[in-house]
């Protein structure tokens, strides 16, 4: 397939497009999300008993550690010609969230069908993204634990070709989904099955796809929608974490833009920290070093079911707050806050 489908990249720069980010939210403090998710889950291992994915339902995958408020910090202050801001959530709105801001929440009603919700699965809501209205040709995803850490260089994420980063390790080659092993290991064999049968001669590249910003064209997911609808369907069909069916945006989107041309790998020298390393209080110091040099930083929640008064946890805010004190314009003032201290939420909530 060329790149003939596509938008020119060298004429969206022409034409100053705006290149837009998108982010996934959710609050797992939540008592009503709680109980949604309990409820949900029950229903589900009865007819799926052997098909969660590894740290697939732990707390740690759904908890808000008060990434998102910083990760706009992050976003104004190394990239401040970003395009609009998209936080897709399930009927929850922050409420420090300035929604006049330049941002707009995206609920899962108003993207993904009905009969489908709730959803525990991000590789179920992710396969959506492309689908929000008005969205930019151009756009970020980014899990809300990823940061810009540096001055963003767009030309570099979107020139003539997009650029997707790669982790420097490999895994071990393998072309059988695995039970034990985690979503990004399934979706990389999962990228390896579908792209070696439908293009001959494509050789996979056995290094990760982890946590890091991805760069996309909208017109490149509906392409990829187009030729894959089976992988699409198998994803939209899932509401937990399975093993069976890992994620395909996360993975399969990037590798295929690589394989197709759209995309080139690249390999860059980001800072990944684990909440529960016996190492993190060491990680913590070096992005406390690096920060403003490193192009981005992921602070990965592997507390699993901890409680949220965990000290590793109460760490991550306090960095946070350190790295990046001054609020971004997509926080609500305090007085706006006191006045009224929570209308999106219950408006969501309804």
């Amino acid at each position: 397939m060329g790149r003939g489908v596509f938008m020119s990249l060298r004429e969206q720069s022409a034409g100053h497009q705006p290149i837009d980010v998108v982010y996934l939210w959710v609050d797992g403090s939540d008592p009503r999300w709680q109980a949604k998710r309990r409820r949900a889950f029950d229903g589900w291992r009865l007819k799926h008993p052997t098909e969660l994915a590894a740290y697939g339902n732990v707390a740690g995958r759904f908890r808000d550690n008060g990434e998102l408020r910083f990760n706009l910090r992050a976003l104004e202050r190394f990239f401040p010609e970003h395009g609009h801001v998209y936080v897709v959530t399930d009927a929850q709105v922050p409420d420090w969230l300035d929604a006049r801001s330049g941002v707009t929440v995206i609920d899962h009603r108003d993207l993904i069908p009905s009969a489908a919700l709730p959803i525990f699965n991000s590789g179920h809501i992710e396969s959506y993204i492309h689908h929000i209205p008005g969205l930019s040709e151009r756009y970020f995803y980014l899990n809300d634990d990823t940061f810009f850490g540096a001055p963003v260089d767009a030309q570099m994420w979107f020139g003539e070709q997009l650029a997707l980063a790669m982790e420097a390790t490999s895994i071990e080659p393998s072309m059988h989904l695995q039970p034990g092993s985690t979503s990004l290991v399934n979706a990389s064999i999962r990228s390896a099955q579908w792209l070696s049968q439908v293009y001959p001669g494509y050789v996979h590249d056995w290094r990760l796809l982890s946590h890091a910003p991805r760069a996309f064209l909208r017109s490149a997911l509906y392409e990829l929608e187009r030729l894959a609808p089976s992988l699409f369907h198998d994803v939209r069909s899932t509401q937990f974490r399975s093993w069976r069916v890992p994620p395909i945006v996360s993975d399969l989107a990037v590798r295929w833009m690589v394989a197709t041309g759209i995309a080139r790998s690249i390999t860059l020298d980001p800072l990944h920290l684990c909440t529960a390393d016996v190492h993190a209080e060491y990680r913590f110091a070096e992005l406390r070093s690096r920060f403003g040099q490193l192009p981005f930083f992921c602070i990965n929640d592997t507390c699993d079911d901890a409680p949220s008064g965990d000290p590793r946890l109460q760490r991550v805010s306090r960095v946070l707050r350190e790295l990046l004190p001054v609020s971004s314009c997509f926080e609500r003032s305090s007085e706006t806050a006191l006045r009224d201290p929570a209308p999106m939420r219950a408006a969501m909530a309804a």
